[in-house]
């Protein structure tokens, strides 16, 4: 018999985690750090939500989010885990981008990219400079009117190619669009446009084992199979959570789950004031992904001059709503080369591209499976470009979908970027209006992948060891805060 997921779990603790995703991880475990009592509860049998990975027969590892982060990964690291996890993060130095506009490789990089927009695209360097300071200086509290697209306007009019280059990776790292606010693209795109894109040797698995190691070392309570159904609220104030049926007391809660659900499917809107609930019922979700995974046969690898990451498009002319569209024609390849993974012989592909929920839901079973088959079809046929005789090499392919993010992660409508920008101030609202309840998953600039995820756990930990120690809670939400300084002495 399977043993007990609560087996030995108190009946009360000063915080209960729900969730584990990075944001999740780090809450829990500076939480612990601090001398609280912690539980955290996975609904999966893996930690690290949206970071996981898969094991497939054959012994291929595929990862499902380790795609890139900015440098600041390394410092948040070494401060909030530990050194031996900072010294895997490397950079990933060969990042390429082929559309119908342009050509180009780069180390992505702040001075490479100023370089190029000046000899390739001929931009004047002051207008370059001029748009990198602007964006690395944007915080939360900064101008929400202004658009992406305006801010594009103003420094670089009339280049739809210069917003090809700077835009579209950023899309695939938040799901933004030229419409959102441009502060949510300006945080993300300068935290990564400073010293490249980095990525974890060993995988996520190994990364995640270590954080799990790190956290039950510090006295974190982790379980997995143990979904939360419920958060108990009394008298405007957080008493427990129910998982699998039992009722556990804590002082405080941290949800890493969805805004939405949340509020409305585990807390429940008759436990929130009527402003609140208006606010929070107007927070869009955000779009979600599909991948295709693709293992090549032991031994046989890809030129790395291919690329680490590999930004295509068959489309004349960059548009956001391109990139959402079911008739593909983006795809942004990230190549697992066997130096990623010491001691594997395996090179790695995924292949991912931006999605709708709606466009994959409402199929009977037989048509979601042919559509998957199809869209396998499509992307082998547009990666044999850049992997020749990719049909006889590969030794196992398979698909994701926006249902395949819903039935893993419990993310509403498989929202795998959280939410939009409006998501964020109603996040940091949520204590306000339940005391004791706090939220730490992808929301607005937070959903900017590892970085912001684990930046915002460390945010909202400190606001609860300040609640838990009867002092009022203050953290400051900019830039550097969200997504770590990168600068030199960072």
């Amino acid at each position: 018999m399977a043993r007990d997921p609560l087996e030995g779990v108190q009946d009360e603790y000063d915080v209960i985690v729900i969730g584990s995703g990075l944001g999740a991880l780090t809450a829990a475990n500076t939480l612990a750090k601090s001398g609280h009592s912690v539980l955290l509860c996975e609904f999966h049998n893996l930690f690290g939500g949206l970071a996981t990975w898969f094991k497939r027969k054959g012994g291929h590892i595929f990862d499902i989010s380790l795609h890139g982060f900015p440098v600041g990964m390394i410092k948040s690291c070494r401060r909030y885990w530990t050194k031996e996890i900072a010294d895997s993060i490397i950079q990933l130095k060969n990042i390429r981008f082929e559309n119908p506009m342009f050509s180009l490789q780069t180390t992505f990089t702040r001075e490479d990219f100023t370089r190029q927009l000046v000899e390739k695209f001929g931009i004047a360097k002051e207008n370059v400079v001029a748009f990198f300071d602007a964006a690395r200086s944007m915080n939360f509290y900064d101008d929400q009117e202004t658009t992406a697209g305006e801010l594009f306007e103003k420094y670089f009019p009339g280049r739809p190619d210069v917003v090809r280059l700077l835009m579209e990776p950023i899309v695939y790292a938040n799901g933004s669009t030229l419409e959102d606010p441009a502060v949510s693209y300006g945080i993300v795109f300068s935290n990564f446009m400073s010293k490249g894109v980095y990525s974890f040797r060993g995988g996520t698995d190994h990364l995640i084992d270590l954080m799990a190691e790190e956290m039950r070392k510090n006295g974190v309570d982790a379980r997995t199979r143990a979904e939360v159904e419920k958060i108990h609220i009394e008298n405007g104030r957080v008493t427990g959570i129910t998982t699998r049926g039992k009722f556990i007391r804590a002082k405080s809660v941290v949800s890493n789950a969805n805004l939405r659900a949340t509020i409305f499917k585990m807390a429940g809107k008759e436990n929130f004031p009527a402003d609140f609930i208006d606010e929070a019922e107007a927070v869009r979700l955000n779009s979600s992904s599909c991948q295709v995974y693709m293992a090549l046969k032991p031994g046989d690898t890809v030129d790395e001059s291919t690329g680490d990451l590999l930004f295509t498009s068959t489309a004349k002319e960059f548009r956001t709503d391109l990139l959402l569209d079911p008739n593909i024609s983006s795809r942004t390849y990230s190549f697992y080369h066997p130096h990623l993974r010491p001691g594997s012989d395996r090179c790695l592909i995924v292949s991912s591209t931006n999605a709708k929920y709606s466009d994959w839901d409402g199929m009977d079973r037989q048509e979601y499976k042919q559509r998957k088959k199809v869209m396998i079809e499509e992307t082998l046929d547009a990666v044999e470009e850049y992997v020749p005789n990719i049909r006889e090499r590969v030794a196992h392919v398979e698909a994701s979908t926006p249902k395949t993010f819903e039935k893993f992660t419990k993310h509403l409508m498989g929202a795998s970027f959280g939410t939009k920008f409006e998501g964020l101030a109603v996040s940091r609202k949520l204590p306000e209006v339940v005391e004791g309840l706090y939220h730490a998953g992808s929301v607005g600039i937070i959903m900017s992948g590892w970085l912001g995820a684990m930046n915002y756990g460390v945010i909202v930990a400190n606001d609860v060891d300040s609640y838990l120690m009867n002092a009022k809670p203050e953290s400051v939400l900019s830039s550097t805060s969200v997504e770590g300084n990168t600068s030199e002495d960072s």
